[in-house]
């Protein structure tokens, strides 16, 4: 084996629909799906279609968003709704839409509660809702109408008595939009439908338009507040009433109560940011982790308006078929853990703690042993940092290159945690497609008399760390040739030196809003890139254009 490959940060960019197994066309076929009725596998198969949907919409909008700049040449106004419309169309031409008939009532399979979308085009790429401006939909079960979903988009007298308690107004009759007379709702269409609802005891979905913190300027617009749709979950309808609304006329009101044992929707990060205005940050996702981490993870674009590619975001490690990890023997220590030879965690970090009191790394080891579960000293030992996540306000942003990457909006101090590289472990062998968000390493060294250093490095003798589809902020982080970040081996939970933690510490003092960048590349750090060797495509991180072999 070439001791020097141990860890590869690979370079291809595959994701969404790219990156994705063709699903079988008849994966999405079903009728009526009513509220946990759907199988696991049918949400898996849904989830992987409206990923692939999702991405291929944004990629037509965008692309279809940036002709339309052209072409006005910075002068003259445009709609975006419309261009989404239209890529919406494309896609529908393409069969990509996901449930398009319409006819899902009740839980949409691969949609979780808190799930965000950017328009109302991609609320009907989903199956979420399909009208693209009616705020009411509905279909035909046994011959009478049901409402599937319905969208509280603050345009109307809706009014939220409480965060599970809804009064919608019905449609018709409202002449704010189309030029239009007032006159009295008459109880057909998306109104009866409700009603139905009421009757038949049948839930429908509920999805919240919420401001966001993003000052959305685009080509021919003003500066604005952007708006987000979120899924809020299934709600049943429990009565209805005329009254008469703001313009005399009779109108129907519904009370919507939200269906107990649901998850509460995560509504801490919506809302304006006065600091991000004065800066004049395009937010376009207040936190990717959903509330995960312990402070929020926004994404800026400064470039276009899209979003990061979509994943799932998790913070711990998947072993999907390594069940045989053992817990470590934890230290006894009452108090916090020192360098005394009475701690066990210290003597397998030669006799000493390797974190300062602040936190900081204080050198590069082979292995840095934390303390675990097992260990008896308190949650605010100095051992357990890595373990604790993020502890600096980091985002995501869109480089000069059109890439994603990552900065910290703080000072990061030299030996500072910055993350993890959180994904599904996977050995070698297994990985049958290695992409940009995968990391190969080789345990050989971590422990050296596994293998002959004569052996050649192939991924195969190795394992994977998988975050294509469920990952963390570090998937996001790029390779440099002269970076500010460092890859550690840790281990804390488990004893396996084959499979160790790859956390991510500052190199040097890291200032405000300098990329995060490791050198994927650099053989002395324990980092190789093997891609190369395994592919033979020239690839560099962000930019497709080095054909040089790194190792």
């Amino acid at each position: 084996m070439a001791s020097e490959q141990n860890l590869t940060r690979v370079n291809s960019i595959i994701i969404g629909l790219e990156a994705s197994k063709q699903v079988k066309d008849d994966c999405g076929k079903h009728d009526h799906v009513l509220a946990a009725e759907g199988s696991s596998d049918l949400n898996i198969c849904s989830a992987t279609k409206i990923t692939e949907a999702l991405n291929q919409f944004r990629k037509i909008s965008g692309k279809l968003l940036r002709e339309r700049k052209e072409k006005l040449e910075g002068k003259g106004k445009f709609s975006v709704q419309k261009i989404h419309v239209k890529a919406a169309m494309l896609l529908k031409e393409k069969r990509r839409l996901v449930n398009a008939d319409g006819k899902v009532i009740g839980a949409v399979p691969g949609i979780e509660i808190g799930d965000r979308f950017q328009s109302r085009a991609e609320l009907v790429i989903v199956g979420l809702h399909l009208p693209f401006t009616g705020g009411i939909a509905y279909t035909t079960k046994d011959q009478t109408l049901i409402a599937t979903s319905v969208v509280e988009s603050g345009q109307y007298a809706n009014e939220r008595r409480s965060s599970d308690v809804l009064f919608y107004l019905g449609q018709g009759g409202n002449p704010a939009f189309g030029d239009k007379k007032p006159k009295d709702q008459e109880l057909v269409r998306g109104n009866l439908a409700l009603k139905n609802n009421m009757v038949a005891r049948i839930p429908v979905r509920v999805i919240r338009r919420c401001k966001t913190s993003l000052i959305f300027k685009t080509l021919g617009e003003n500066s604005g507040k952007k708006s987000e749709f979120i899924y809020d979950g299934l709600y049943f309808v429990t009565k209805f009433w005329q009254e008469r609304g703001e313009y005399g006329k009779l109108v129907f009101k519904f009370e919507l109560n939200r269906m107990a044992g649901q998850p509460k929707l995560f509504m801490g990060t919506v809302g304006s940011s006065r600091t991000s205005e004065v800066r004049h940050d395009h937010i376009v996702l207040d936190d990717i982790s959903w509330g995960k981490e312990k402070i929020p993870l926004r994404a800026v674009n400064d470039v276009d308006y899209e979003k990061p590619p979509l994943f799932t975001y998790i913070t711990k490690m998947i072993y999907p078929n390594l069940h045989d990890l053992s817990m470590p023997r934890g230290c006894q220590c009452i108090e916090e853990c020192s360098g005394l030879e009475r701690c066990s965690c210290a003597v397998k970090n030669g006799g000493e703690i390797p974190f300062d009191d602040n936190g900081l790394i204080c050198s590069q080891k082979p292995i840095v042993y934390e303390c675990g579960p097992s260990c008896k000293c308190p949650p605010s030992c100095k051992n357990r940092v890595s373990q604790h996540g993020v502890r600096f306000q980091l985002e995501v942003f869109k480089t000069e290159s059109s890439e994603w990457g990552v900065r910290s909006r703080n000072i990061i101090p030299a030996g500072g945690f910055v993350g993890e590289f959180i994904g599904k472990m996977l050995r070698g062998m297994e990985a049958k497609e290695l992409t940009r968000y995968s990391l190969f390493f080789n345990d050989i060294h971590v422990n050296p008399t596994l293998k002959s250093s004569s052996s050649p490095a192939t991924h195969e003798d190795g394992f994977v760390i998988d975050a294509a589809q469920s990952g963390n902020l570090a998937r996001f982080i790029n390779h440099s040739w002269s970076p500010n970040l460092y890859a550690q081996y840790v281990l804390y939970d488990h004893e396996d030196t084959r499979m160790p933690h790859i956390m991510l510490f500052a190199a040097k003092k890291i200032p405000p809003l300098q990329e995060l960048t490791c050198d994927y590349s650099n053989k002395d750090n324990q980092v190789c890139d093997a891609y190369r060797d395994i592919h033979k495509e020239s690839c560099y991180y962000g930019v497709r254009a080095r054909r040089e072999t790194l190792c």
